[in-house]
């Protein structure tokens, strides 16, 4: 179990620093908001998957733990499309409410 939680947690730290390097690249928003979001969903998850193997008795904690994760990250990060969409397309002048 202890080699289990290991690669979960060695997984999880890869997987969170696998998205920064999008953040450098002259992708549009949007893909760069989706690419780090799920790195850091899938990184998050993997670590609390290695903590919960680590930790069997704490399984309430950390399984509320991962569906708060799963659900917020999920809600933010159509949240944050949604702005950076609605950003990009009132700067391009093709705004309803424009004569």
């Amino acid at each position: 179990m202890e080699l289990v939680s290991g690669v979960c947690l060695g997984v999880g730290l890869i997987l969170w620093w696998w998205g920064t390097p999008v953040l450098l690249t002259r992708r549009s928003v949007v893909f760069k908001l989706h690419y780090v979001s799920v790195a850091d969903t899938l990184g998050s998850l993997a670590l609390m998957v290695g903590l919960l193997c680590r930790r069997p008795r704490e399984w309430p904690l950390l399984l509320l733990a991962i569906l708060s994760l799963v659900m917020w990250n999920t809600v933010l990060g159509y949240v944050l499309a949604y702005c950076a969409h609605q950003a990009t397309a009132g700067t391009s002048g093709s705004s309803p409410h424009d004569p």
